[in-house]
């Protein structure tokens, strides 16, 4: 199969691809470490260029997946390749390298792709100087393919003239003995093999022809050499003629016999090699025709891993179909060897019967001489010595088994004269049997032992007719196996072509029971990429201190706030996906909005791969059991996605604001890294968090620090302590008051010697701070409180007054247009300044802007689903005022209308029989995401194995009664390295009847 381009191809496609020239570069992608995507453009016309080291390059049509992160090259591309126009696309010389220009003067670069060897692709700057190269390497002793080095331009062969007849006269007399033409010429010209073969045959010469080997078959210098040169010439000409105009496209294929149904082709075309003409070996050999050389070479290479499952098939068909020839075939030679048992059986009893005297000699002799307790040896020199003495009976002897109690015995029929030579093949010749080598046994008379041949013979006969009996049922059996595992073949084989990958698929991922998409990174490049590519403004970041933990994002852009149900299934994918699994430990998990996280560390310090800064509160989730889910959603066809659409319902507006999903919030500054190692200021307060299982009291120090200011003013220290003793005097008297200081049991203590404050506080129930307000849980009450009603009104006071002043301080900016205004209408009184107004607004009122009546629309559809959904405890968007200088460095996307619903909605966990499914596609989630799914199972820690557990999983699911056809050929078709790929750890399954299912 052809893989790369020869120089006939660069010379056509670089003339069809001419048309580029002008066309400024949009972006640059990676396919693979050897692949690149060039995105060019001119006004409204598009074009992608590929380019693969080594291989070939070609404009496409087709989606490629690209690399989830740009490599370092791909960044060196885009940074001096963006926005330059493509200038020119030419060969070097006659070599196997292509350079594209873009930009010219001194901004120009050029990209050289070399399609030889094991290929590279090097960047230069205009005066060819290496910024950049793929493949870094040393050729010879001088040529360095290296950053600053010079790219060797003289090094390109220049000239591919045909040589005339004294150079190939030359060339020839050089060769070995047994070459064949072909292989001599290729390497010393450069129109490729292709080429060579088709000017030969057009000639009347061959590839394959000797080298006078055989002057009548073979080449003959003397007599050939003229139209050597006229077919040399004949491939020069059509490189030059590639060079003025566009070639054709030809795809050669070959016929792969398939074992097929009556009705269906038992032919598949591959496809073979790529020609920008028809040449004439290829002549007698299925091909297709394109329009374009360029749109044939993207067709053979797309249509690549088409192919291979399609070869995969046919491969899987043939061992089907040889599988049940071999049922075939082994049925055939059992009844073969019955036969033949029988008849050797039947003519050993005969011959036994017919020489009844002689075997009983033999048998009465041997046995005397084992009565005489001769040993083996003795007895095998006494036989030979008689057979040295002509004696019939010890000549008839062949072999002495005495181990099994045996001699074997030649045997003829003492009625066979011998007169028929003709007929000496035939057994059964006037009922003459020819002669015959048959074991005898010692402990039985000759007729005994030809009445136990007579006897397996018949055990044979009757082994024959059950096998025959049989033989109708299990062809029958074997052809059925075969017909449906060629079934199942071809359904896999267009599920496969079928199944398209979604761009979550290489993270974590569930959907939530509110229909979110939930994505999580596997390591800590991943958990960068999450948060870089994919957390936008108003996603949910959600993470848990534990090692190992997952950043988690839950993607909720223009959906409004996330509900609680779907905050803690992403909490328990935080933890499950950490080594609290393996631990089997429940603890809790948090979640912040998309702008508290960050990439910009504070001053002296280095955020490594996978680590974040979190500015602001934090919101604590309660803690889940470890119970994940493991199941199928399965691709609906577009004309049935409709009936699905509201099948995984956000229940928010429903009433859950009760179901409470953040127990507290702190307002801190914290790292968030992949290991997540406590800091040394942070130690007990994560200490604490991580035993949430059993809460304990514990005791808090606040001291209170003197500034030289409270130094000086001791009566202000009298007044607080004074304070503090009226709050500890009056602490019976409010015990009933517990309400309004949130709830905590608190007994204070002053050291009169330092004026430090010891404060003893009993940390309260789960369901106790899930009751208290905001304030109750961040304050302390130290101090005597205001009542809640108070500190409400000064909040709101507060906020007034805060509105009032943003509001009425002028913008950047504004001062100066307001100095330039007052300047232009100085003269203006107010009849002509109202009467402008009126003017304007009506002209304003009659042509309103687009973009003014979306914005409109926008605030109005907000305004109404804010008053619709329910009251969840998070934080206002805005960055605290410590934080409002910094710029972060995680760019966030605005939202936008939100892709991913319409791409969850196509896939479905409860299918109906109506439904017409396309591809299944595994998904391990929290087990409450799960429940309305039609098939499912659950996930504990344990002690079983990933793959072991997800194969007992699917043939639980193959197994269930509601599995149709359809969805049994979905599941098989999944791969097996694909199903257990999200599993968090080693895991006990839970389903019903599965000690039933697993027997």
């Amino acid at each position: 199969m052809k893989t790369r381009f020869n120089s006939y191809d660069i010379i056509c496609m670089i003339s069809e691809l001419q048309r580029l020239v002008g066309m400024r570069v949009n972006q640059v992608y990676d396919i693979d470490s050897k692949t690149y995507v060039i995105r060019l453009q001119r006004s409204e016309e598009k074009v992608v260029l590929l380019l693969e080291s080594g291989n070939r390059f070609h404009t496409t049509q087709f989606e490629w997946p690209k690399n989830v992160a740009p490599s370092g090259f791909t960044m060196k591309l885009r940074k001096h390749l963006k926005n330059k126009r493509l200038e020119s696309l030419t060969q070097l010389g006659v070599d196997r390298i292509v350079a594209l220009q873009f930009g010219s003067g001194e901004a120009a670069y050029h990209v050289v792709l070399e399609l030889y060897d094991r290929g590279n692709i090097v960047l230069t700057d205009y005066k060819w100087t290496i910024l950049n190269v793929l493949r870094p390497h040393v050729e010879g002793d001088k040529i360095r393919f290296a950053v600053k080095e010079k790219y060797p331009l003289d090094r390109a062969k220049t000239d591919y003239a045909a040589p005339n007849g004294d150079v190939l006269r030359k060339i020839l007399s050089k060769s070995k003995p047994g070459d064949n033409l072909k292989k001599i010429l290729n390497p010393k010209l450069e129109y490729g093999s292709a080429v060579i073969d088709h000017v030969l045959l057009e000639n009347g010469l061959s590839g394959n022809m000797k080298i006078n080997k055989n002057p009548s078959k073979g080449f003959d210098i003397e007599r050939d050499l003229d139209k050597l040169v006229t077919a040399l010439k004949q491939a020069e000409q059509l490189l030059d003629n590639a060079k003025n105009q566009v070639a054709k496209g030809y795809i050669i294929q070959k016929k792969e016999e398939r074992p097929a149904a009556e009705g269906e082709s038992k032919f598949l075309l591959t496809n073979q090699e790529f020609h920008p003409m028809l040449f004439a070996q290829y002549k007698d050999q299925p091909f297709a025709e394109l329009e374009t050389f360029d749109r044939a070479v993207d067709e053979f290479y797309s249509a690549l891993e088409g192919q291979k499952i399609d070869l995969k098939t046919i491969q899987m068909e043939r061992e089907a179909m040889k599988k049940l020839q071999n049922v075939r075939k082994d049925h055939n030679k059992r009844v073969t060897e019955l036969e033949r048992a029988q008849l050797e059986d039947k003519k050993a009893a005969e011959l036994i019967s017919r020489n009844e005297p002689l075997v009983e000699q033999a048998r009465m002799a041997i046995q005397a001489a084992i009565a005489n307790q001769m040993s083996w040896d003795d007895i095998d020199l006494l036989v030979k010595t008689a057979q040295d003495n002509k004696d019939p009976i010890a000549i008839a002897i062949k072999q002495l088994k005495l181990n099994t109690n045996h001699i074997t015995l030649l045997l003829s029929d003492p009625y066979d004269e011998g007169d028929d030579k003709d007929d000496e093949d035939n057994d059964d010749v006037d009922g003459r049997l020819k002669p015959m080598l048959v074991d005898i046994d010692l402990s039985l008379t000759a007729f005994a032992n030809a009445r136990r041949y007579y006897d397996q013979k018949r055990s044979a006969a009757k082994k024959q007719q059950k096998t025959l009996e049989s033989a109708d049922k299990a062809l029958k059996s074997a052809e059925r196996k075969t017909k449906q595992t060629l079934k199942e073949v071809q359904t896999i084989s267009s599920i496969s072509k079928a199944r398209k990958t979604y761009w979550f698929e290489k993270f974590y991922w569930f959907i939530s029971s509110d229909n979110f998409l939930v994505i999580a990174g596997r390591d800590q490049q991943q958990n960068e990429l999450v948060v870089k590519r994919h957390l936008r403004a108003g996603d949910v970041y959600v993470h848990a201190e534990l090692s190992g933990a997952a950043s988690v994002v839950v993607k909720s852009a223009a959906r409004g706030p996330v509900p609680p149900k779907t905050l803690a299934e992403a909490g328990l994918a935080a933890v499950g996906y950490s080594v609290a699994w393996e631990a089997k430990v429940m603890t809790r998990a948090w979640w912040v909005h998309a702008h508290q996280v960050s990439k910009s560390a504070p001053t002296g310090e280095y955020l490594t791969t996978g680590s974040f800064m979190i500015r602001g509160k934090k919101n604590y989730l309660l803690p889940e059991q470890l119970q994940f889910g493991f199941s199928f959603l399965f691709r609906l066809e577009d004309s049935c996605i409709e009936r699905h659409r509201d099948e995984r319902k956000c229940l928010a507006a429903e009433g859950v604001a009760s179901d409470v999903a953040s127990v507290e919030e702190q307002d801190e500054e914290i790292v968030v890294s992949d290991d997540d190692e406590p800091s040394d200021n942070e130690d007990s307060k994560r200490d604490s968090e991580a035993t949430l299982a059993t809460i304990t009291e514990e005791t808090t120090r606040i001291e209170i620090e003197e500034t030289p200011q409270q130094q000086e003013n001791d009566g202000e220290r009298k007044v607080i302590k004074e304070e503090v003793k009226k709050e500890e005097q009056h602490k019976d008297e409010s015990d009933d008051s517990s309400s309004e200081t949130g709830g905590l049991n608190t007994h204070i203590k002053i050291d009169h010697g330092t004026g430090e404050v010891h404060t003893e506080s009993k940390t309260l129930t789960l369901v106790e701070i899930t009751q208290m307000d905001e304030e109750s849980i961040v304050c302390f009450p130290i101090f005597p409180r205001k009542s809640k009603k108070t500190i409400e009104k000064e909040r709101e006071e507060r906020r007034k007054q805060e509105e009032k002043e943003k509001k009425d301080a002028p913008k950047r900016g504004h001062k100066g247009k307001l100095k330039k205004m007052k300047e232009k209408y100085k003269h203006q009184d107010e009849e002509d300044r109202a009467l402008r107004m009126e003017i304007l607004q009506s002209a304003n009122t009659t042509k309103e802007s687009k973009k003014a009546q979306k914005k409109a629309a926008a605030k109005n559809t907000k305004s109404k689903a804010g008053a619709r959904a329910p009251k969840i405890p998070q934080p206002a968007p805005i960055l605290l005022e410590a934080e409002s200088e910094e710029e972060p460095e995680v760019e966030l996307e605005q939202p936008g209308a939100d892709t991913d619903v319409e791409l969850l909605n196509q896939l479905t966990g409860c299918p109906y029989p109506e439904d017409e499914l396309l591809f299944a596609v595994p998904v391990v989630a929290p087990y409450s995401a799960l429940v309305n799914y039609k098939y499912k199972v659950k996930l504990t820690p344990g002690t079983s194995k990933r793959g072991k557990a997800a194969k007992t999983a699917v043939q639980v699911f193959l197994r269930d009664k509601a599995c149709t056809p359809r969805e049994k050929d979905l599941l098989k078709a999944v791969k097996e390295e694909n199903i257990a790929r999200n599993f968090p750890g080693k895991v006990k399954l839970s389903a019903p009847q599965l000690h039933k299912h697993k027997k």
